[in-house]
């Protein structure tokens, strides 16, 4: 999976210098970049979507189906393996599909484009790849708002680093 995330992110870097913008992290023509602000809003976001997901799992039973089945594929990782695998996914998938696709492409495409990265091998996934789509789509409207992909990188790490976490702590039967 890492090799996976640094070559998404190498690709982002790549596209966005072929396009002729290497500054990949910024929004080209954005009037003023704000990564401080992009950054309070990105947590805030990582942990709105962590909250959602948390009372999915306690009130239905296809989101509680859907990790025992997350939590059957990621096995037991020490906080260390969580820590790389969050940053690195973070990281990876926003250089490219923000920082890369999105000004070239546009929101709705490189959101589609996003969750179909997250379709899994049974229908129990749907909800995951729908909720990518959703998660793509705001991460998405913050890059675009704060012209900064730091915001939008803080919240999918706060997600995927306090989800891997979960996945692995609660066996919710």
């Amino acid at each position: 999976m890492l090799v996976l995330y640094l070559g998404l992110g190498s690709a982002g870097v790549v596209w966005s210098a072929l396009r002729g913008h290497p500054f990949f992290w910024r929004l080209p023509d954005h009037p003023s970049p704000n990564p401080w602000m992009g950054a309070v809003v990105g947590v805030a976001m990582g942990l709105g979507i962590v909250f959602v997901s948390r009372l999915a799992a306690h009130r239905f039973e296809w989101a509680r189906s859907l990790h025992r089945d997350l939590r059957a594929r990621l096995g037991p990782l020490p906080d260390s393996e969580i820590l790389i695998l969050a940053g690195a996914s973070s990281v990876g998938e926003e250089v490219f599909f923000r920082g890369a696709m999105l000004p070239a492409w546009g929101l709705a495409i490189s959101s589609i484009v996003f969750s179909l990265l997250h379709i899994g091998p049974r229908l129990r996934y749907l909800p995951w790849t729908l909720s990518a789509f959703g998660a793509g789509m705001m991460f998405g409207q913050l890059f675009a708002w704060s012209g900064d992909l730091t915001g939008p990188v803080l919240a999918h790490f706060a997600v995927n680093f306090l989800n891997f976490r979960h996945l692995r702590d609660y066996d919710l039967r």
